[in-house]
């Protein structure tokens, strides 16, 4: 088993956390296997199953059975590879269907917080208004607020240019409070910031390109001042809220795809279920009967 493990490290790279995870389950499929007179490498297709159904009778949850079966295809894949046992007993197992997480979203009160914790008579203060408005405005990844150039910016249309996954793009609509902040961001901050340079619309302190990393701290520093459970505030998290509100408010699921840059309109409608579960919490916490 550790000679496994090992190759398995030098050959993908895993985290130590998957390798520990990796260990605990061979480990128990080894014990239980131990107390059937079985062990790792005369273990077949039947025992792997029984294995599964007990841990689901048990309680385990379907993404920890759904790691094992992971590591079970692993380990007896490179099994096979090395000759150990002729057959794969995990072959034909299959993961059990996880629940797709819902997207969590700011309420609005919490996102109208949010956009005011910066302090606007400073640079960096007012950058950072700027970036958030534009993020709530825009749906925008973290990853396409760090690259946007200068030149995607339309003031005067009030649209932005974006160059999504694939290096597909997409315009989005501003909207005036964003276009209002950013106007400002580009007469009385970026001067300051970028030091006469180029490159990116949003830079750092020393005047370099902001990276996600610098994103994401400055979105949990300002959540922290605005009295907000940080945990719950990321930039993908403004993502989610620009769509679910947009939704709330009775936006078209098309217009919205677009919006966001997905591919497929699947993606996009997971947000309707967001805003179907919203509604019904308001139901629940609201209504005399609910």
């Amino acid at each position: 088993m550790e000679a496994f493990l090992d190759r398995v490290w030098s050959e993908q790279g895993l985290a130590r956390a998957t390798l520990a995870a990796y260990r605990r389950d061979l480990q128990a499929l080894a014990h239980w296997l131990h107390a059937r007179g079985r062990t790792l490498t005369d273990a077949a297709a039947a025992d792997l199953l029984g294995l599964l159904a007990e841990r689901s009778d048990q309680g385990y949850s379907a993404r920890s059975n759904a790691r094992l079966v992971s590591s079970l295809r692993a380990f007896y894949a490179q099994q096979v590879r090395l000759g150990a046992i002729d057959a794969d007993p995990a072959a034909r197992l299959e993961s059990p269907r996880l629940p797709r997480p819902l997207p969590k979203a700011l309420a609005e009160s919490q996102v109208e917080a949010l956009l005011a914790a910066p302090d606007p008579a400073t640079p960096l203060g007012l950058r950072d208004r700027a970036m958030l408005e534009l993020m709530y405005a825009t749906g925008l990844r973290a990853s396409e607020l760090v690259g946007l150039p200068g030149t995607a910016l339309n003031l005067r249309q009030g649209v932005l240019r974006v160059t999504g996954k694939g290096r597909r793009e997409r315009l989005v609509p501003l909207g005036e409070e964003a276009a209002h902040w950013i106007e400002r961001y580009l007469d009385q901050a970026r001067p300051t910031l970028a030091r006469g340079f180029g490159g990116p619309l949003f830079c750092g302190a020393r005047g370099g390109p902001l990276s996600r990393q610098m994103l994401w701290r400055t979105v949990k520093r300002h959540a922290l001042a605005a009295g907000i459970d940080a945990e719950r505030v990321t930039p993908h998290g403004l993502r989610h809220s620009f769509a679910t509100h947009l939704l709330n408010h009775g936006a078209d699921l098309r217009a919205l795809q677009m919006m966001l840059g997905h591919s497929s309109l699947s993606t996009t409608q997971i947000y309707t279920l967001v805003a179907r579960e919203g509604l019904k919490h308001l139901h629940r916490t609201h209504h005399p009967r609910g």
